[in-house]
């Protein structure tokens, strides 16, 4: 299918592996120009080779997004850009006597707060000229999870977030969209996945034993949520805002974590 991306310019935050990386793939086959941001500018670096064969401009950001101020330098570094993927991010999992108040504050300054800071700055840019925000959540904010409780909390604000925005943006020319993945099969999730086994099954190295009670015996790729993603940003999706689509396999809508 024909996106009609061709032209448009894209930042990826959290771009230097799974989702973020995929998606740059994706989009960039779609002929955007594309700013990737990350801590990892050595893995963006080998992204922005192989992105090579498309004929777009591929900028790297190398840095800590996980404050106001670098996610407000971030922006103002790409200029102008249409569309805003909001993807970078890692909320510790664990039970609530095993998290630290500090840990999760790490997690939400870079997750919560950083993508609520592009989007304000993105905003203010693009309100009455037209933009798109994606921002990329995670199922937990639907489908609660007591091991993964500060993921939960942060995801289901996030959630709320894009409803709140989104629901009035199209008046201003913006669509917000939240995008869902339940387990990927990120470097991220492994983490998650052995925290996981380690409160189900006692043993972290069991952690691929839990994909037999996921849908279809396997998490989601990170392909499919990118172009899911890619979609979403397009003008094909031109009339979705204020939502949220999960791509989970059907786990949020069982209720059940696995």
């Amino acid at each position: 299918m024909e996106l009609n991306l061709a032209g448009k310019t894209a930042l990826i935050t959290g771009a230097s592996q799974g989702i973020g990386y995929a998606i740059a793939k994706v989009l960039a086959a779609e002929g955007c120009h594309l700013h990737l941001a990350a801590r990892n500018g050595a893995a963006m670096q080998d992204l922005k080779k192989e992105l090579a064969q498309y004929p777009v401009d591929v900028t790297v950001h190398e840095g800590d997004l996980g404050t106001t101020e670098a996610m407000v330098a971030l922006d103002r570094a790409c200029g102008d850009y249409d569309i805003l993927m909001n993807n970078a991010g890692d909320i510790p999992a664990g039970t609530i006597e095993d998290v630290t108040d500090e840990a999760i504050r790490r997690g939400f300054d870079l997750k919560v707060f950083g993508y609520i800071t592009l989007s304000r700055e993105f905003w203010k840019r693009r309100k009455g000229k037209g933009g798109v925000i994606i921002n990329v959540i995670g199922n937990s904010g639907e489908n609660w999870d007591a091991a993964y409780f500060a993921g939960s909390t942060g995801n289901a604000a996030l959630m709320s977030f894009t409803k709140a925005l989104g629901g009035r943006s199209l008046d201003h020319g913006i669509r917000v969209i939240g995008v869902n993945p339940g387990p990927v099969d990120t470097a991220r999730m492994l983490k998650i996945m052995k925290r996981k086994a380690i409160d189900m099954l006692g043993d972290e190295s069991r952690w691929q034993e839990l994909y037999a009670k996921y849908p279809g015996k396997r998490p989601a790729t990170a392909e499919e949520v990118a172009d899911l993603c890619a979609f979403l940003a397009s003008p094909k999706a031109g009339y979705i805002t204020g939502t949220v689509v999960t791509i989970d396999g059907g786990i949020a809508a069982r209720g059940s974590v696995i």
